[in-house]
């Protein structure tokens, strides 16, 4: 029985002996530097007569391990986000000297992740999990540093092991430097296509913008078509002359806009308190004169009284006046239209007023406006809300205007306030007493000649009417709803005068549509001809 159980033994001492070695073998292969296993010539007949040798067992083994390290990876880094956004708070009451150390841990963490997600999956894994270790080991330094009054000494020893780890990171990845390169270039190749779409954005908002709408097409000819059929002793507005002078509130108008004139014009009587005083003086081109004409001989806005004038019969104007403002790369009509510029020939314009109030077409009156006329002007010429407060448009001075030339520079301070334009009050005889009119003509004969500010009337206007404006109150002219998104509803609706300046006014199809009711509400869409040119709100 004992010879027999010793044979028995020796197989099963050898089975143990067997298992042991291969174990043996299979960890060493795991550690291999390389990571490649290194069979001898004869293993790929010891794979065939065993259906599974060690090179394969040592792929599917690193395969598993390749996961783990994976899904570790993805909790550490939670880990070290968590505990990155719950230290903050504790980090900042620490002293000085113990934040320096606790910042310092977490650069080594920022670094070894840097590491981790740069690793080639072929790399070392001991390495990988040495990083994995530090990592782990400096979460918990941070952790139990933040909010005392000085780093445990052991933080400062697993500090200097994260540095050793790193710097063998450093020796087994030195391709980092290339990874940077390549990202700096994806970087650079994405910020080029960010700016083709924003030019190409840029673009089709200006088509969009520049595009007369199909009803508002349709609208002009038929009141041009209806207005030549009328007989000429019809195309009069009762009264005409008989409101010229000084006892009444005067409004004027430059506008080619028939539907954004009448949402003034109605705007403005809806908000008066006593709108037989109003007289409104719109100034139109030749093209739209029929159309205006027609829009308010139908819809007359009684009780005030109304007069619309051509610019063709201004005779005194320039004879290139309508063409004069345009410039060579701007396409933009906000900028070259001559009902801009035609607020500085206000007292030619009206020769027989004392004060007016200037108003652009794309605004929305929505309070009574006749306290205008009592501001103590001191002198000045005109009256104007200033954006120095403001988060619309711009600021000051030298954001407009061009202070290199010596012209500019010993005539006008650059941090002088810019005041916005679009409701105006004007006081006429002062403007005619101090010869604004020759300032003027100076500005833009110079302005001609070489490019002195940016485009359009409004850097003009702040040069002629330097040290002569009165600022008004923030609530009498809110301004931007035409390009700022973020302007309050509490700020909008306490304004007295709301304003679309920018690209989007509020009726083309791309204006910003949560402003859009504060001035389709001035029109009536049951009209005929809006009902016929399917104009909708």
């Amino acid at each position: 029985m004992r010879a027999g159980g010793g044979r028995e033994a020796l197989p099963l001492a050898l089975r143990l002996l067997l298992i042991a070695t291969a174990c043996g073998l299979v960890f060493a292969l795991l550690n291999l530097p390389d990571g490649r296993a290194r069979s001898p010539g004869t293993g790929g007949e010891r794979e065939r007569a065993g259906g599974l040798g060690p090179r394969l067992l040592v792929e599917q083994l690193r395969g598993r391990e390749a996961r783990r390290l994976s899904v570790v990876t993805e909790e550490v880094d939670g880990q070290s986000d968590e505990i990155a956004a719950e230290e903050d708070e504790r980090i900042s009451e620490s002293p000085p000297d113990t934040k320096e150390k606790i910042w310092m841990m977490q650069d080594q963490l920022i670094m070894a992740k840097a590491y981790l997600h740069f690793a080639s999956p072929h790399g070392s894994t001991h390495l990988v999990r040495e990083l994995k270790l530090r990592m782990k080991e400096i979460g918990r330094a941070i952790s139990h540093s933040s909010g005392g009054s000085h780093v445990p000494g052991s933080a400062l020893q697993k500090m200097k092991a994260m540095e050793t780890t790193l710097s063998k990171a450093q020796r087994t990845y030195p391709r980092c430097c290339q990874m940077t390169s390549k990202l700096r270039a994806m970087t650079q190749n994405s910020e080029d296509l960010l700016r083709a779409h924003q030019s190409e954005s840029s673009f089709l908002e200006q088509v969009a913008a520049r595009t007369l709408p199909k009803g508002h097409h349709c609208l002009a000819m038929r009141l041009t078509t209806e207005y030549f059929s009328l007989d000429p002793t019809e195309r009069e507005f009762p009264k005409r002359n008989s409101r010229q002078m000084d006892g009444y509130y005067h409004y004027a108008l430059f506008s080619d806009s028939v539907l954004a004139s009448a949402v003034v014009v109605n705007s403005t009587i809806a908000a008066s308190k006593d709108p037989r005083m109003i007289v409104f003086h719109i100034v139109t081109d030749a093209l739209n004169f029929p159309a205006m004409m027609m829009w308010f001989l139908t819809n007359p806005p009684a009780p005030a009284a109304i007069q619309i004038e051509s610019l063709d019969n201004l005779k005194w104007l320039p004879s290139d006046f309508s063409s004069r403002f345009k410039q060579k790369g701007i396409q933009d009509l906000r900028y070259t239209s001559a009902f801009n510029h035609l607020r500085f020939y206000l007292p030619e314009v009206f020769p027989s007023l004392s004060k007016v109030l200037l108003l652009d077409h794309d605004v929305v009156i929505q309070k009574d406006l006749s306290g205008l006329w009592d501001i103590d002007m001191k002198g000045k010429v005109i009256g104007a809300v200033e954006t120095c407060t403001s988060d619309n448009g711009y600021h000051r001075l030298d954001s407009l205007v061009d202070f290199s030339n010596a012209s500019i520079f010993n005539m006008f301070d650059p941090k002088t306030c810019v005041f916005s334009l679009g409701m105006n009050i004007f006081d006429l005889h002062e403007w005619r007493k101090q010869d604004l009119a020759a300032t003027y003509n100076k500005w833009f004969q110079l302005g001609k000649r070489q490019r002195l500010w940016k485009a359009g009337s409004l850097p003009l206007g702040q040069l002629v009417f330097y040290n002569q404006t009165v600022p008004l109150d923030h609530q009498w002219h809110v301004q931007g709803l035409g390009h700022n998104t973020n302007i309050g509803r509490e700020e909008i609706e306490s304004a007295a005068v709301i304003h679309y300046s920018g690209k989007f006014k509020p009726w083309l199809e791309v204006s910003i549509s949560k402003y859009r009711d504060y001035w389709s509400r001035h029109l009536n869409y049951d009209n005929p001809y809006l009902q016929q040119c399917n104009i909708h709100g």
